[in-house]
């Protein structure tokens, strides 16, 4: 994947903050803007799997993140110990697909995604090239987008990791931003929420794993990133569980408050990048206002729904209309 490729180029090259940046910056983007802004084009269906496998899989590997960070360093160990968690995860779902397989379930894989192909060896040469020239390009576009966004940095006297959580992270995130706003748009809703809690566990547990194995001396993790951006994240991954929960459906008015919660954050670290004066003032303002009253307003939604589901004959809460 992109993200992959430019990771490790900035964990190889000696930029490990920017690597950081980005993969938090990804995680926290593709779920505030991305699904945001799609749930605001329709609202988006949740699949069951989603909200009792891959959801709280997704919080757990944020709050591994976060506890192997604590020491200030992912170093070696703690990137092994990431990328053998993706493994059991990628060994789990390979079993599971297994575990599920009937002739009715490849019947319709067969006719959705099984295509007549010509099998020769020129054919098979034709492919190999393909790949071969993809990778070829991935690296080379990876670099210069390393440069670019480094160049970028020293510009405008940001840090490596504001560049990383912000430009890199938009940039890394587009091929999930033109999928998901396509899906919302043809009306797919599931396949948007899907595609963004996917990426957001092979980010922290693949790439963020490898780029921590690769790295010459591990990838260092600020103070100010322990205190803010990787709880933050954490906060982003729990609060999916309560709104995917109410009603199997993220509906447009959770979609804004994703959008507003973007906005806000990217605002704050704008601010603080800037040394702007009144820094501490909003972030006390997000963190003893805004935050405890959404945390109030999905606890109340939440509510509606488990005694919803208690009562067979009540209505849902939300609207599953487009």
């Amino acid at each position: 994947s992109r993200e992959l490729a430019v990771v490790l180029q900035w964990a190889i090259s000696g930029q490990p903050e920017i690597a950081l940046g980005n993969i938090i910056g990804s995680n926290i983007l593709n779920v505030l803007l991305i699904l945001g802004a799609s749930a605001l084009i329709t609202p988006l269906l949740v699949a069951q799997q989603l909200v009792r496998l891959d959801v709280p899989i997704m919080i757990g590997a944020s709050v591994l993140v976060w506890v192997l960070a604590l020491n200030g360093t992912l170093g070696r160990f703690e990137g092994a110990a990431l990328f053998v968690c993706m493994l059991v995860y990628l060994g789990f779902l390979l079993w599971q697909s297994q575990r599920e397989r009937n002739e009715a379930v490849k019947a319709e894989y067969a006719a959705e995604y099984a295509e007549r192909v010509p099998r020769n060896i020129g054919h098979v040469l034709l492919n190999i090239a393909l790949i071969v020239a993809g990778l070829a390009m991935l690296v080379f576009g990876s670099q210069l987008f390393v440069d670019g966004a480094s160049n970028l940095a020293r510009f405008f006297g940001l840090s490596e990791l504001v560049i990383g959580l912000t430009i890199v992270a938009i940039g890394t995130s587009m091929p999930e931003i033109a999928a998901s706003l396509l899906a919302a748009f043809k009306g797919e809703r599931d396949i948007a929420v899907g595609n963004i809690v996917g990426s957001n566990i092979f980010n922290l547990l693949s790439v963020l794993g490898l780029a921590a194995l690769f790295a010459p001396n591990g990838i260092p993790v600020s103070p100010a990133v322990l205190g803010v951006d990787l709880p933050f994240m954490v906060a982003v991954a729990v609060a999916c569980l309560p709104i995917f929960l109410t009603g199997n459906v993220i509906a447009r008015w959770e979609g804004t408050v994703f959008l507003g919660y973007y906005v806000a954050y990217t605002l704050y670290l704008l601010l603080d990048a800037a040394s702007h004066p009144r820094t501490m003032q909003y972030r006390d303002f997000m963190l003893l206002f805004v935050m405890p009253l959404t945390v109030i307003t999905l606890g109340i939604s939440l509510g509606r729904e488990l005694r919803a589901r208690r009562t067979p004959s009540t209505p849902n809460q939300k609207s599953f209309q487009p």
